[in-house]
């Protein structure tokens, strides 16, 4: 009887669960790779469970050696650099105008971007598709 209850209690205690650690330091806008992780079990709140979660995925901050790897820290790989030349793409009720413009900051698929229209220098945001184009009118 006396072995029943702290097996009883060992066995009510929380399960630890994984989480994913940096394996090395890494800078902002590195791209992880399966290496570059590794799983502990140990509990983290807000922290990847699995390596399958950010592998291909892109840095957004520094990741330090050790630390865990929370889903905010990565996000999708930029596909448009500051400064690219990238096309712009305006389309409204049958109305369709095309024009480049200079990226003002780093993108990826999905995200708003600020760019600026070479022809007329005027600043617009849009939505970066997955082709690179820039639509004005989303």
């Amino acid at each position: 009887m006396r072995f029943v209850l702290p097996l009883l209690l060992a066995l009510a205690a929380p399960a630890g669960a994984e989480t994913v650690l940096a394996a090395r330091t890494l800078r902002a806008q590195t791209i992880v790779t399966a290496a570059d992780l590794v799983v502990k079990d140990v509990t983290v709140a807000g922290a990847a469970r699995s390596i399958d979660e950010i592998v291909g995925l892109e840095t957004r901050v520094a990741l330090y050696a050790g630390r865990p790897v929370r889903p905010g820290d990565v996000g999708p790989p930029a596909i448009i650099e500051r400064n690219q030349i990238v096309p712009l793409v305006f389309d409204r009720a049958g109305l369709m105008i095309r024009s480049e413009g200079r990226s003002l900051m780093r993108a990826s698929t999905g995200d708003y971007i600020r760019v600026m229209n070479l022809e007329s220098r005027i600043t617009v945001s849009g939505r970066v598709r997955a082709d690179g184009r820039i639509y004005v009118s989303d």
